[in-house]
């Protein structure tokens, strides 16, 4: 039963990853910024993606 509480979990964590690197790509930050934030989050996901979280650029308001 382990393996597949953590398997779900790793699918989960991929999927807010992707997310964050989709989010990042589409919004109007520059692009030094937006290769910054992508780095960031797949070097380092937990890390990057709680910091994207908290400071990244936002999407544009529409």
């Amino acid at each position: 039963m382990g393996i597949e509480v953590g398997g779900l979990f790793g699918l989960l964590w991929l999927i807010v990853v992707v997310y964050a690197i989709v989010k990042v790509a589409g919004s109007g930050a520059g692009t030094g910024s937006k290769v910054f934030w992508i780095v960031l989050i797949i070097v380092l996901p937990v890390i990057g993606v709680i910091a994207w979280f908290i400071a990244g650029p936002k999407s544009p308001s529409r």
